[in-house]
């Protein structure tokens, strides 16, 4: 049994539909969760896309959400949770420099969006608004197992 992240939004690989992109509605994905590694205390969840700005010479992964000590019992994040966390949930920012959702914007070509759930053997301390550099560097040495979506978008016209 696999830890497993999917949305019923998108497979994996697949486009993510517009409604959740800066064409659409900029609201985040539905997302689940199964099979949690045994003795998970809580999540992190981190949205990127390594192919900015563009696919074919990309120079840095673009930030889109982060969460982090999301509790364990959670099975999954509801469609726009990205834009109004839950309590007990923590955000780090994104490349905006600011905390939730931002969807994607590719600005040429197909980009992939990477959506990456660590299961960690402690809860984070408070970060206090952290970069995903940070988020990292906390997980390290406690990550119990990761699961990923990935999921594409091209701009309109893109």
């Amino acid at each position: 049994m696999n830890f497993e992240l999917t949305s019923s939004a998108f497979t994996h690989m697949g486009a993510i539909p517009a409604l959740y992109t800066c064409e659409g509605k900029n609201i985040s994905p539905p997302l689940a969760w199964k099979n949690l590694p045994k003795g998970t205390k809580s999540l992190v969840l981190i949205v990127d896309d390594p192919d900015a700005p563009d696919p074919a010479a990309p120079t840095f992964t673009w930030v889109h959400w982060m969460l982090y000590n999301i509790p364990p019992e959670t099975a999954g994040l509801a469609e726009g949770a990205g834009n109004r966390p839950a309590v007990g949930m923590q955000e780090g920012l994104s490349s905006w420099s600011r905390g939730g959702y931002g969807g994607p914007c590719p600005p040429i070509g197909t980009h992939r969006y990477f959506h990456k759930l660590y299961a960690l053997d402690t809860v984070l301390p408070d970060l206090l608004s952290p970069l995903k550099a940070d988020v990292e560097a906390a997980m390290k040495g406690h990550i119990l197992g990761e699961a990923m979506l990935i999921g594409t978008y091209r701009k309109k016209g893109g």
